[in-house]
């Protein structure tokens, strides 16, 4: 028996695969497009960002919360760096791994992290909080507008000053002051820590009313000070055995 009769037609299988790659290439170009053109879209249909520091001041005066003067208060930058966004000063705004996890978050409602302190930063100023998919969208958008109109060193001033930490504190200054009693660049690391764990959730681990919860929150603060470099494991563990010597406690 011929046994090249039961072999199949090689050219007819090459034909199919080829134009099952051809389909494959034009959906994914399609996809690309859509993806620029509703790029495009938003970034038209979102406001210009040159207004950032007008915004964060009038934030404050409506509160009224102190500005950060000076220098940015080193353990407090480096601790919300390391817990809020560890790669801040090397994305544009935007960090694909939280893009990634973005559109399930957008769809379902799920605060899945991954937000930039860009991000946050858009939320503060451009979207009052607010947290449904469309201002999701907005805030990345705004967020990369941001990141190329403003210096990182001016974005995270502007992130510390409209943050808010809990107990009715705005910004760093007023939060430094009204748990501390002192300026933000002469917190120690256990105080440093605690402010930048404070961010996630505010209330919550407030450590006047919830002091439990604010360890628990710190040791995670400490645990990525640890992760970066920024402390030794033995440091840290240090710093969370250490009093927060808070005003009123």
């Amino acid at each position: 028996m011929d046994t090249t009769l039961l072999m199949p037609p090689a050219p007819a299988r090459r034909s199919r695969g080829r134009r099952l790659l051809r389909r494959m290439a034009a959906a994914g170009l399609g996809g690309v497009l859509l993806v620029l053109l509703l790029g495009a879209a938003a970034w038209l249909a979102t406001p210009g960002v040159g207004d950032a520091r007008d915004r964060a001041d009038a934030l404050l005066a409506v509160h009224g919360a102190p500005p950060l003067t000076g220098e940015l208060p080193e353990r407090v930058s480096v601790a919300v760096l390391a817990t809020e966004d560890s790669r801040f000063a090397d994305h544009v705004g935007i960090d694909w791994r939280g893009a990634l996890r973005a559109p399930w978050g957008a769809l379902t409602g799920e605060d899945l992290g991954g937000s930039t302190l860009d991000q946050q930063l858009a939320k503060n100023l451009y979207e009052d909080g607010a947290n449904d998919a469309l201002a999701r969208v907005r805030s990345v958008v705004l967020a990369v507008k941001l990141d190329a109109h403003w210096s990182k060193e001016e974005l995270l001033r502007m992130y510390l000053d409209t943050a808010y930490f809990g107990h009715g504190f705005y910004g760093v200054t007023a939060a430094s002051e009204g748990y501390f009693g002192l300026a933000p660049d002469q917190l120690s690391w256990p105080q440093a820590s605690l402010l930048a764990g404070l961010l996630q959730a505010p209330s919550a681990y407030d450590p006047l009313e919830h002091p439990e919860r604010a360890a628990a929150r710190q040791e995670h603060v400490l645990d990525r000070l640890v992760d970066v470099g920024a402390l030794t494991r033995a440091e840290a563990d240090d710093v969370g055995a250490a009093s927060w010597d808070l005003l009123g406690s």
